[in-house]
C-alpha cells in the first residue's frame, strides 16, 4: 500500500523557545526522513512546516511531546500543498 505523502504547519505555543525545541524537530524529522523546516517566531512561538507520510509526521510530534524542558500548550495545524522539490529538514534563521 503506497503511503500518501502530507504538508502541514504547525505553529506551536507554550514554552517552545530556549528549550531546545528546534535540535529537537530536525533531529526527528532527519530521522524519519521528513523534509521541512522549523523557525522560532518573534511572538515566542515556533513554526515548522513537515512533509512527509502520517508516521513520519507524528514520529516528530510524538519527539517534540517527549522533549524534556518543551511544553507546548496549544497547537495550530494547516494543510499544505507538497513542495515537490524539498528533500531535508533543516532551521530557518
Amino acid at each position: 500500500m503506497k503511503k500518501v505523502i502530507r504538508r502541514r504547519r504547525y505553529v506551536f505555543f507554550g514554552e517552545v523557545q530556549g528549550v531546545g525545541f528546534r535540535y529537537t524537530a530536525i533531529w526527528a524529522a532527519r530521522n524519519a526522513g521528513a523534509s521541512g523546516w522549523v523557525r522560532n517566531d518573534p511572538e515566542g512561538t515556533v513554526t515548522m512546516e513537515i512533509q512527509g507520510d502520517e508516521e513520519q509526521i507524528r514520529y516528530v510530534l510524538d519527539a517534540i511531546e517527549r522533549g524534556t524542558y518543551i511544553h507546548v500548550t496549544r497547537m495550530d495545524v494547516k494543510e499544505l500543498p507538497l513542495d515537490e522539490h524539498e528533500s531535508v529538514f533543516e532551521p530557518v534563521f
